[in-house]
């Protein structure tokens, strides 16, 4: 093991080796976007079962959350593990090479954000609030949530990420030194992005000098932690986007551990290790977005009567969606103490003003935990404003359906997220986005799991 191979393994990380799709793949084709989203949207999903046809594409190893409640969930899965098997064993993808990929993300938002794959050491990650590891969670976890998600990483022959970190590097320096490294020599891939995602390019890093310049940046990120979140224990991660699919890689890992104790060279089982993409907060690309609520079996009045147990609570009709977006989305400037949300539905749009502190999910979520406990409504979390109003304007449900309410979140900050975290523990679940539906992370690269 090199000299920055043994340090990164201190800061609960790995430098894997990584699996590209062969010479002859059509990238556009192959990368897909993040399985979690465009929950309510199977639309979306046909039309990319259809664009992807019979090429070879990673559409075909996951699982799009959309289907989970669908029957036949065994038979997908054992069909994903088969077409990974087949991908490994006839040449879809390239062998595999060791080091990290320097990614360079555009988007019709944003015009490049930057990031890392790389690997990172499950030992070094906990999910529970109070966790002091070097890798937490920044929102809250759903147990219920992880036994589904499980069963597709179980005994998956490989992974492909959609898990993004983040690291607090204020003065934006390590990705960008890295990037400057990486981009002198030749892509390892360029694509556009399908349904208008933007595209993506991607550089090695895979000499010892890369490395450890790596090694170097984290360790400073890592010591200065110690004092700049008030002490404790260094924090050098925070899950940005995919909380639950990196909880779930920690509890395959944890029940193969358990079941092969004793085993030889157990400590250096893949399933220890999840591939990721890092990327620093304060990159010019990456804005937070907050993720928007639906509700399934409640009106806009009882919705409306419900929110009315918030402090300083008000609310008022307003004549048009673009009214609502604008007043909601003024928030940060015009009431730094408080807090608005837009109600949605039934042809109509309701501006709701409370004086919660704090991030809008922190008091709104228990109320809302309590109204799907007590009533029996359904919940979805929606990621970008277009789709919440697609889903929950219309003037009432079709004959049959239950009523749908959408609610419109303001805008988050992202500064200060490290330091409520390490003070607090994680946010309410679902707090925030790391930019719009669209911008969401897309499956390409991969990395051998289990046999």
């Amino acid at each position: 093991m090199t000299g920055s191979k043994r340090r990164l393994a201190a800061l609960g990380t790995m430098i894997p080796e990584i699996t590209l799709p062969g010479g002859d793949a059509d990238l556009e084709k192959w990368a897909v976007i993040a399985c979690d989203q465009f929950t309510q949207d199977r639309s979306y999903w046909e039309d990319i079962k259809k664009t992807v046809g019979s090429s070879p594409s990673a559409l075909n190893m996951i699982f799009p959350e959309v289907y989970l409640e669908d029957a036949g969930r065994e038979n997908r899965i054992r069909s994903i593990h088969k077409t990974m098997a087949s991908y490994r064993a006839d040449g879809v993808l390239a062998p595999p090479q060791q080091g990290c990929i320097y990614i360079e993300r555009g988007t019709s938002y944003h015009q490049r954000r930057r990031g890392l794959v790389l690997a990172i050491d499950l030992e070094h990650y906990d999910w529970k609030p109070g966790s002091q590891t070097l890798i937490r969670a920044t929102e809250g976890t759903v147990p219920e949530r992880i036994p589904p998600r499980m069963e597709v990483r179980r005994s998956a022959p490989l992974e492909t990420p959609h898990i993004l970190l983040l690291i607090d590097d204020e003065a934006d320096y390590l990705i960008p030194a890295l990037g400057e490294r990486a981009k002198k020599g030749t892509p390892l891939y360029r694509t556009p992005l399908m349904r208008g995602a933007g595209e993506i390019s991607g550089w090695a890093l895979d000499t010892e000098t890369d490395w450890m310049v790596l090694t170097e940046g984290l360790e400073e990120l890592a010591g200065r932690s110690k004092t700049r979140y008030g002490g404790g224990n260094p924090f050098l991660y925070a899950v940005g986007d995919g909380n639950h699919s990196l909880a779930t890689a920690k509890a395959v890992w944890e029940e193969y551990k358990q079941a092969h104790t004793g085993e030889e060279n157990l400590e250096q089982h893949p399933a220890r290790y999840a591939l990721v993409e890092l990327e620093n907060i304060y990159d010019p690309g990456i804005s937070f977005e907050p993720i928007h609520r639906v509700i399934f079996g409640s009106g806009l009045e009882e919705i409306r009567a419900a929110l009315s147990e918030l402090p300083g609570f008000s609310s008022h009709t307003v004549a048009s969606p673009a009214e609502l977006s604008q007043l909601v989305a003024e928030l940060p400037a015009k009431l730094p103490a408080g807090n608005r949300y837009g109600l949605i539905g039934e042809g109509r749009y309701i501006l709701v003003e409370t004086e919660t502190t704090g991030i809008a999910t922190e008091e709104l979520q228990p109320l809302l935990d309590r109204l799907i406990s007590d009533s029996g409504p359904a919940i979805d979390y929606i990621h970008g404003e277009k789709e919440l109003f697609r889903i929950a304007d219309r003037e009432k449900p079709p004959a049959g359906e239950r009523p749908v309410t959408g609610l419109l979140l303001p805008p988050v900050k992202k500064a200060g997220l490290f330091q409520t975290v390490a003070r607090s523990g994680p946010l309410p679940r679902k707090s925030f986005s790391m930019g719009e539906a669209v911008e969401k992370r897309f499956y390409l690269e991969c990395r051998k799991l289990f046999d």
